[in-house]
């Protein structure tokens, strides 16, 4: 077993709150999620609350989408914990931290942080390709759609 962490962050020119909004409740997530565009058939459940903790999601897709379930499970102003369970193509449990911080120039500082254990075939990718260099790209995207999406609705 291989433990990981894979952090990205970004300044987006909306307030904490907005931001917060865009990430505590799943039925928002389309709007930026930066794996939304690898099936265009992918089927979404949600269950629990709306929003916060308790809220979940599940989704199932194409190979390149896999399945799984998210869910919320803290969510303050300044941090949202998510577990996130995949199923398809491979199995895994982490955990994604969103940390919220008024930035000094006006807006929020958002941090995402992905946490986990590589077992089995994932450890011995890992060794080859390290999960920062699989999924970084893939949080600077989500990144930049979130900041997207915040900074239009501030407008």
């Amino acid at each position: 077993m291989a433990e990981f962490e894979v952090v990205r962050q970004i300044t987006i020119a909306a307030e904490p709150a907005r931001v917060h909004g865009l990430i505590n409740d799943f039925h928002n997530w389309a709007q930026w999620s930066p794996w939304e565009d690898l099936d265009p058939e992918l089927r979404r459940m949600y269950s629990g609350p709306d929003t916060g903790t308790g809220a979940r999601y599940a989704w199932e897709g194409n190979r390149k989408a896999g399945s799984g379930t998210m869910e919320i499970t803290s969510s303050s102003d300044r941090e949202i914990r998510v577990r996130v369970s995949f199923e398809r193509p491979w199995r895994a449990t982490n955990t994604a931290t969103f940390t919220l911080n008024p930035a000094t120039t006006g807006g929020t500082d958002v941090v995402w942080r992905m946490n986990g254990e590589q077992t089995g075939v994932m450890a011995l990718l890992g060794r080859v390709m390290p999960m920062d260099r699989l999924v970084g790209k893939d949080f600077e995207k989500g990144l930049a759609r979130l900041r997207a999406a915040a900074e239009a609705a501030a407008d």
